[in-house]
């Protein structure tokens, strides 16, 4: 799965499910660190008090999440934020899924909004994670082929 230079990226589903793996582990791995902010306004707010802790951003949405003008608000700002800030980001159709991942607040038990994930640095010094540079790679041969927020599919 290594991929050097600027070929093109590998076309079909094997690329794309490596990619949809290595995000489930990356947010079990993230959530076990406590290093997982989930939530639009929380993830706002710690982008803007310390961006450069910020490792990784994901957005989700489902289908009828689509026509929520304020929610495309919010994604097309951190989009902003993320590219502006060199934060890789992707972006996930499937919000159960995400939930059924990451579960819901350890605080109160209660479902999270799960709109936007922060990936953030651990305070662990050279922790380096296999599944996010495998994410990284994978978003920087999709920025090679023009596409700045790819959509990743969760495993099953």
């Amino acid at each position: 799965e290594e991929i050097h230079g600027q070929q093109p990226m590998p076309a079909g589903h094997d690329w794309m499910q490596g990619a949809g793996t290595a995000l489930h582990e990356l947010l079990v791995s993230a959530q076990r660190r406590g290093c997982l902010t989930a939530g639009v306004y929380e993830s706002a707010k710690l982008m803007n008090v310390d961006p450069d802790n910020v490792a990784f951003c994901v957005l989700a949405a489902d289908q009828e999440d689509e026509g929520d003008i304020a929610l495309q608000i919010h994604f097309t700002l951190i989009q902003a934020f993320c590219c502006e800030n060199d934060i890789d980001i992707v972006r996930v159709n499937d919000v159960a899924k995400l939930a059924a991942i990451v579960g819901p607040s350890e605080d109160s038990g209660e479902p999270r909004d799960l709109h936007c994930i922060l990936i953030t640095n651990p305070n662990e010094e050279g922790w380096k994670d296999p599944a996010l540079e495998k994410l990284n790679l994978f978003c920087e041969e999709s920025r090679n082929v023009n596409d700045w927020v790819p959509t990743i599919t969760l495993p099953e």
